[in-house]
C-alpha cells in the first residue's frame, strides 16, 4: 500500500509500549508496565533508528500509554530530523467513554491528536476497536452522532489522508462496515492477524471472526489490511514448548517471534505488521527479520498450522496483554495474573508446585492484586476484545494456586 505516493514500511511501529526511564514500558497495568515516565530520549534515538532503517508507519492512540503516546511520539517525530512527508502517522477516534460519543468531542479528541503529534493532517485515521461493545456502542460511537460522515469530511479536506477501522469483538460491525464500502470507501482496515488466529479465533470465542474470513473478506474488496497482534501480545514470542517442538525442527536459528511475522507478511494484501517494540534489541531483531523478510512455503504453512493447534491444546488464556481491562475497581492486575497462568502452562520445562507459586510472587508482588480478591463485579468483561471470561478465569486461578500451596506444603 502507498500514500501521496510513497511505500509504507511492511514493519510498522505500534506506539502501545513505549519505554519508560525505569526500563519498563508505559501499557497503565499490563505486565511490565511501570508508572514511570515515557523515557522520550531513548524513544527520540529508537524512531530515529527506526526511519533510518525504513521503518516509516507509526500507529498511536489517544488512549495508549495513559493518555501520553501521541504526545511522546509527536516529540519524537519531531526531533528525528526527517521531513514530514518521510513518515506516516496512524491514529485513532479512541471515543471509548460515553462522554466522548457526542461529535463536539470527536471533535475536540482529533484535534488534540493533532497538536499532540505535531502535526496539520493525519495520514491515517481509524475508527477504534469498532466492535468492542457490540453493535449498539458501534452506532453510539460512529453513526447516531455523526462522527463517521465527519470523518469522511476530514478526509475530503485532507486533514486526514486515509480513513479506515480497526476491528475487534461484535462481528456486525465488522459485516457493517464492509456492507457499506460503497459509500464511505475505505482506505483500509486494521485486523488481528497470526498463525493462530488464522483459522482457530471461533474456536477460542465463537463470537470472534477467524483472521482467514476477515482477510479474504478485505482482499476481495479491495481494503489493505493493516496487522495488529501478530504476535498475540508476546504469546507468539515467548518461550512456548509446543510452538518450539514445531519450527525449531525447521529453523534453529530462528525466533519464534520471527516465524509470527513471516506468516503474516507472506500475504499479498498485507500493507503493514505493528509490532510494540518496547526495547532497542527487539527493534534491530524485527528490523533484519524484514531486511528484507522471506515468505512461508507451504512445508512453512503446515508447520505454523500445526503450531497453532499445538498452542491450543496448551489452553492458554487469549489474552493479549491490550490492558482496556483495566484499572480494576478492586485493584487487581489481570493481565498479570493471565500471563502467570499462560507463562506456566506454556513452559518448556516441568515446573514444581513450589517454583509456580514464586513465578506467581514474582509476577503479582502485591498480594491484594491478586486473583483471590476477584469479586466477579463483571466491569471488566465488556472491554476485553478478546471476551475473556475474566471472571471465571480469575476464580480457577485462585482454585488452582490454593492447590499448588496445599501441594507445596507436604
Amino acid at each position: 500500500m502507498a500514500s501521496d505516493g510513497k511505500d509504507i514500511s511492511l514493519l510498522g511501529y505500534g506506539a502501545m509500549r513505549l519505554p519508560t526511564v525505569d526500563g519498563g514500558h508505559a501499557n497503565g497495568w499490563a505486565k511490565g508496565a511501570s508508572s514511570a515516565s515515557i523515557d522520550q530520549a531513548r524513544l527520540n534515538r529508537q524512531v530515529a533508528y527506526m526511519l533510518k532503517h525504513g521503518v516509516n508507519y507509526f500507529d498511536t492512540s489517544p488512549a495508549y500509554c495513559r493518555g501520553e503516546s501521541e504526545g511522546a511520539m509527536g516529540t519524537a517525530l519531531a526531533a528525528s530530523g526527517y521531513d514530514r512527508g518521510s513518515y506516516f502517522i496512524a491514529t485513532k477516534l479512541s471515543n471509548f467513554s460515553p462522554s466522548q460519543h457526542t461529535i463536539e468531542a470527536c471533535r475536540k479528541m482529533f484535534e488534540k491528536s493533532l497538536k499532540s503529534l505535531r502535526t496539520s493532517y493525519i495520514d491515517f485515521y481509524l475508527l477504534h476497536a469498532i466492535g468492542n461493545g457490540g453493535f449498539a456502542a458501534f452506532e453510539k460511537r460512529y453513526l447516531k452522532n455523526g462522527a463517521l460522515d465527519w470523518c469522511c469530511e476530514l478526509r475530503e479536506q485532507k486533514r486526514i489522508r486515509k480513513l479506515g477501522f480497526s476491528f475487534h469483538g461484535d462481528p456486525r460491525a465488522f459485516e457493517w462496515c464492509v456492507e457499506n464500502h460503497g459509500r464511505y470507501k475505505w482506505d483500509f482496515c486494521q485486523i488481528q492477524m497470526n498463525y493462530v488466529d488464522w483459522r482457530h479465533a471461533k474456536e477460542v470465542n465463537s463470537r470472534n471472526l477467524d483472521a482467514k474470513y476477515l482477510y479474504e473478506t478485505l482482499t476481495a474488496k479491495g481494503i489493505p489490511v493493516v496487522v495488529m497482534e501478530p504476535l498475540l501480545g508476546g504469546r507468539l514470542a515467548a518461550s512456548n514448548r509446543a510452538l518450539s517442538n514445531e519450527l525449531s525442527p525447521l529453523d534453529p536459528k530462528a525466533t519464534l517471534a520471527k516465524w509470527a511475522f513471516r506468516f503474516c507478511a507472506s500475504f499479498d494484501n498485507v500493507a503493514t505488521i505493528l509490532s510494540g517494540m518496547t526495547y532497542d534489541g527487539q527493534i534491530k531483531e524485527n528490523i533484519e527479520t524484514f531486511s528484507p523478510v522471506k515468505r512461508c512455503s507451504e512445508a512453512e504453512f503446515a508447520a505454523l498450522e500445526r503450531a497453532a493447534l499445538a498452542m491450543l491444546n496448551l489452553k492458554t488464556v487469549p489474552c493479549n496483554m491490550c490492558n482496556y481491562c483495566m484499572p480494576c475497581p478492586y485493584g487487581l492486575d489481570i493481565p498479570a495474573v493471565l500471563s502467570f497462568r499462560n507463562r506456566v502452562v506454556a513452559s518448556e520445562k516441568r515446573l514444581s508446585s513450589a517454583e509456580v507459586l514464586r513465578l506467581y510472587r514474582e509476577a503479582v508482588p502485591e498480594e491484594l492484586r491478586r486473583a483471590d480478591h476477584c469479586t466477579g463485579c463483571g466491569k471488566c468483561l465488556s472491554h476485553c476484545p478478546q471476551s475473556i471470561d475474566i471472571a471465571a478465569e480469575m476464580d480457577a486461578i485462585d482454585k488452582w494456586v490454593d492447590t499448588l500451596k496445599t501441594e507445596a506444603a507436604r
